[in-house]
């Protein structure tokens, strides 16, 4: 069977369990399986396959068809237009979490000299990396909970060259961290427990996904937390769900000066940016 031909049957087989994007699926595993960029598929359409190729190929699609995520199966995933290893230790990098890197892009270039960043909750290091690739003043603090997740986050710092700019620490929220910061960024869980999920978001670590209180309270404990790290001016952007703005923006007019929410790029409410100019009195020393 030859390339085309392949890609036309597991396209077909993906979609029809459940892949909402089964020819790009079925090209990325292919490309995988082959050992080869995905580019080349298309310029070798009429290649034979091997019986090793297939082999490893077939393996591949029947556990993307059970709903494993292609980036556990290729072992990567790009983000920003950069390139970031992910295992089932971390919550695969999302489209979405791209308006929070590019609204903290855009503040950061807007400052003179140097601005001093938290990532709260990093994950895979995909935030935090990408903040510092493209806004050359910071420096980032990123921390997350699971040791698990923290060992992948320093491959990909250290596959990106950016072991002097990316700091990890280990810890509850902001609770491991020193000194203030200009601007506090999070992506934490937010999906409340029950929730309806597909196949591929399940098979994803469960302490990313979910929160108590409908999947509001560690964005709210966040909000709370957050102005005490804050230097004056400070300002804090938070990942949300359209499901839980209600309890987070009624959060963030309680703990802050301002706050505003942007939206993603298909119009849902997906980032909170909060605010206040007044100077924080309480917290670890600046």
């Amino acid at each position: 069977m030859t390339i085309a031909e392949v890609l036309k049957l597991s396209s077909d087989y993906l979609q029809k369990h459940g892949s909402d994007s089964s020819r790009l699926d079925a090209e990325l595993l292919l490309a995988h399986a082959m050992q080869v960029r995905r580019l080349d598929l298309y310029l070798r359409f009429d290649r034979p396959l091997v019986e090793p190729e297939l082999g490893a190929y077939r393996t591949l699609v029947a556990r993307r068809a059970k709903g494993e995520p292609v980036a556990y199966l290729v072992g990567h995933k790009e983000f920003m237009g950069l390139d970031f290893m992910v295992t089932p230790a971390v919550l695969v990098p999302n489209p979405d979490s791209e308006v929070l890197v590019q609204r903290a892009v855009e503040l950061a270039r807007g400052v003179e000299g140097p601005v001093r960043v938290a990532d709260v909750g990093t994950g895979s290091g995909c935030i935090a990396i990408s903040i510092a690739h493209y806004a050359g003043n910071t420096d980032v603090w990123a921390t997350d909970i699971s040791r698990e997740a923290l060992e992948v986050a320093a491959r990909n710092v250290e596959r990106h060259d950016l072991d002097g700019r990316v700091h990890l620490e280990c810890g509850d929220l902001l609770q491991p961290l020193s000194g203030r910061f200009d601007l506090v960024c999070a992506n934490l869980p937010y999906v409340a427990a029950g929730a309806s999920l597909p196949a591929e978001v399940l098979a994803q670590p469960a302490g990313a996904l979910y929160a108590e209180d409908g999947g509001a309270a560690l964005v709210t404990r966040l909000l709370g937390d957050a102005p005490a790290y804050l230097k004056p001016g400070g300002r804090v952007l938070a990942e949300l769900d359209p499901t839980i703005a209600r309890a987070v923006v009624e959060r963030a007019a309680e703990a802050f000066g301002g706050h505003r929410v942007h939206r993603d790029a298909g119009g849902h409410e997906r980032v909170l940016e909060a605010w206040s100019s007044l100077p924080t009195t309480s917290g670890p020393a600046a």
